[in-house]
């Protein structure tokens, strides 16, 4: 890749992954909002605004990252698999995807308090922890991206070339 491309890729990628930590970031502290709020219209009012940043923010912003990163990777000497802070930056992401789109449910939240109830219960902490794991994998994504441990993933004997 001609080094404008790239950079210019490296900046959409830089740009979608900080974006995407603070979209997470919001959705961690709506989600303690509304758990914690005594008014059920507050807490029910948090959770259908999420959907509006997830669909407008984090669903675009996580599948950008994804492809710019594995663009990334492909396109340069650190790879996409032969480094494992790159490897691990892989895996991360999918996990912030996979999250996201098994376990988090702000719309099935908002109906369930829909009726008024001030009562946190375990299910709203357990919509809390989502984001929670999500930012914590992105911290440790960005932490990867500067630090750049230099362990490489060890090559099979099929790998080597003739």
């Amino acid at each position: 890749m001609r080094p404008r491309i790239r950079k210019t890729v490296l900046v959409v990628h830089v740009i979608a992954a900080v974006a995407l930590l603070g979209e997470v970031w919001a959705l961690v502290v709506l989600n303690t909002a509304a758990t914690l709020a005594e008014e059920p219209e507050l807490a029910h009012a948090a959770y259908r605004l999420m959907p509006f940043l997830v669909f407008a923010g984090g669903i675009p912003l996580s599948l950008t990252a994804l492809a710019t990163g594995v663009t990334l990777g492909l396109s340069s000497h650190w790879g996409v698999f032969r480094h494992s802070w790159v490897a691990a930056k892989l895996v991360l992401i999918l996990g912030v995807i996979c999250l996201g789109a098994f376990l988090f449910d702000p719309v099935g939240m908002a109906a369930a308090t829909a009726g008024g109830r001030g009562v946190a219960t375990d299910r709203q902490w357990g919509q809390v922890a989502v984001p929670a794991a999500q930012l914590v994998m992105l911290v440790t994504a960005t932490a990867l991206s500067v630090f750049k441990p230099r362990r490489r993933i060890p090559r099979t004997r099929g790998d080597h070339p003739q």
